[in-house]
């Protein structure tokens, strides 16, 4: 009998922990019914590259949302770019946030001459025309990253929502714009040391959410059996978010696990 009430008990721990929000869940009607084009609808070999306004643009003009990025400059201008290094897509060294925007406008983005956007302008570009997935990324004070962000974003009319890997963006939100749709990023992670594989391994079991308590979880598909993830759509209703998607093949078999799907590298089918 005593096992069995620690294991009742352990239970209990695990769903709270677990839980998303529950109550005054924002409407997320607006987001449903489109693929997402991750960081626009993009070709990294051509003249439009990831998070260019080019391929903001493509995936405007052929009705997709949009899934992007969003960081801070060093001289504090949110910019839509993933990396947190330069080197990839720029082929220069340093961060992000060691360049002004305007240094930053000296560098191309991989095989193109676009370079990287203001956030406030791919705002624009889209201008509510299609619902958006917008990624805080978190490489320095995550206070400050996510109220420069939301200047811009308490000010944008379309639909969108907010998601972040790091749960102090989506704690951000819950705090300062409880009204907006929040999302907690997760995958299976590989830490390069023990504190960030104890903060990964909290992620990845979604035990964050007691702090953060999301609307949804954005999850890699390929680990979509993870049970806290299947328990945050089965048992509590949140919408779940597949990342992302490479085929056709994969958006198929994703289909009856998640809600909504953002896609890279094909075309969608129905």
């Amino acid at each position: 009998m005593i096992i069995l009430l620690i294991l009742i008990l352990l239970a209990i721990v695990f769903l709270f922990l677990l839980a998303p929000r529950m109550t005054g869940r924002p409407d997320a009607s607006a987001l449903m019914g489109v693929y997402y084009a991750h960081r626009g609808l993009h070709d990294n070999k051509g003249d439009a590259p990831e998070n260019s306004l080019a391929a903001i643009k493509n995936a405007v003009a052929h009705g997709y949302g949009i899934e992007f990025d969003v960081q801070l400059t060093r001289d504090r201008f949110p910019v839509v770019f993933h990396d947190e290094s330069l080197q990839r897509v720029c082929g220069v060294e340093g961060n992000v946030r060691d360049y002004t925007y305007e240094e930053l406008q000296q560098f191309t983005l991989l095989a193109s001459q676009e370079r990287i956007p203001l956030f406030a302008d791919v705002l624009a570009a889209v201008d509510g025309k299609v619902p958006l997935i917008i990624e805080i990324k978190i490489h320095e004070n995550a206070g400050e990253v996510c109220a420069k962000a939301d200047e811009l974003i308490s000010a944008y009319k379309g639909p969108y929502c907010i998601e972040s890997f790091d749960p102090r963006a989506v704690a951000w939100y819950r705090k300062n714009r409880p009204q907006v749709i929040r999302g907690q990023l997760s995958t299976c992670f590989s830490a390069p040391d023990k504190r960030e594989e104890f903060v990964h391994m909290l992620v990845h079991y979604l035990f964050t959410n007691v702090m953060t308590r999301p609307d949804f979880i954005a999850y890699d598909h390929k680990h979509k059996g993870n049970i806290s993830r299947t328990l945050c759509r089965k048992l509590f209703g949140a919408l779940s978010v597949a990342w992302t998607l490479e085929s056709q093949q994969e958006l198929d078999a994703a289909k009856d696990d998640f809600d909504l799907f953002i896609f890279e590298q094909f075309i969608p089918g129905n």
